[in-house]
């Protein structure tokens, strides 16, 4: 209960932010860089190194892949039929691609399964969601912000990019059998933990609905895919293609059906990429998941099992 307290109380804190005059116009771009910079390679720093590589991991680590995989062909085959700029279908393929599967994810499936489910999560969040954002994620962000993009500056952006940096020196440390002394373990936590208070304070900041504003049918595409298409076919294909059956499919399906991922919100709105857009996709998908979520709870539980 405290996560969920946390997390809207951090949002509304952020929209009631933007009437306080002495805080900083700025002051969203300054806690993204925080995030980019600080806290998202502190999380990769504490959990990769720790996590068991083995052919069991394949499963869940795949569903942030497919999900944005196939966002990318979903809403770059629209954006091509109905001639949308190629930083609409950025924001789209961002911010409908990657789910929350951590900050939202992790309280959702452990008050649902119990503390033992969160190795499953962390096995859809880390290698998973957190790896396709710093790769294809700062790809598509480099590429779709202008226009095009040579594939000189878009591996620059990937293997600059402060989170991918340092997933490479966790994994590098995973496979050595190395691990970091407890006393710097804690710090990466308490670092890493700072991501989702700062990132739901930036969105609340730039969160301004306008009631005439354009974003309005593209904010329920992208919401319409990513609570219903994206966990719908990861239930079609590890369940009906897969034969995947117990918590493990259940843990997969709804993690695909989390509210879009505020770190790549932050990403989009970095680049240019439509900011208003992928504000509102975090805003109002987040409460929005609560419901979907829940029937896919009940998919799961009265028409599966």
């Amino acid at each position: 209960m405290g996560s969920f307290i946390l997390l809207f109380g951090c949002l509304g804190l952020g929209v009631l932010l933007q009437r306080v005059k002495e805080f900083p116009k700025n002051s969203a771009q300054v806690l993204n860089q925080f995030i980019i910079y600080i806290s998202m390679p502190a999380l990769a720093l504490y959990f990769i190194p720790e996590i068991e590589l083995n052919s069991t991991v394949l499963l869940p680590v795949g569903v942030a892949w497919i999900c944005f995989g196939a966002a990318a062909l979903f809403f770059w085959s629209l954006g091509k039929a109905f001639g949308w700029s190629r930083k609409l279908v950025g924001c789209l393929i961002l911010t409908g691609g990657l789910g929350n599967t951590s900050f939202v994810g992790l309280p959702v499936i452990e008050a649902l399964f119990g503390p033992d489910s969160l190795e499953t999560v962390i096995l859809i969040d880390q290698p998973g969601t957190f790896v396709v954002l710093s790769t294809l994620g700062i790809a598509v962000a480099a590429s779709f912000s202008r226009g095009t993009a040579s594939a000189g500056v878009i591996a620059r952006k990937i293997f600059l990019f402060p989170p991918f940096v340092a997933f490479l020196l966790a994994l590098l440390l995973n496979v050595l059998h190395l691990h970091f002394p407890s006393e710097l373990k804690e710090v990466f936590q308490r670092l890493g933990s700072t991501v989702s208070p700062l990132a739901l304070v930036s969105v609340g900041l730039q969160l301004r609905p306008e009631w005439r504003s354009k974003h309005w049918g593209f904010l329920a595409l992208g919401l319409t895919f990513q609570l219903i298409l994206a966990p719908a076919l990861i239930l079609a294909l590890y369940y009906g293609v897969f034969g995947l059956r117990g918590e493990l499919l259940q843990i997969s399906v709804l993690e695909a059906a989390m509210a879009p991922m505020i770190t790549a919100s932050i990403v989009a709105a970095s680049h240019g990429l439509k900011p208003r857009l992928a504000s509102m996709m975090v805003g109002f998908g987040i409460p929005l998941s609560f419901i979907t979520l829940a029937f896919w709870y009940w998919v799961l539980n009265v028409v599966i099992s």
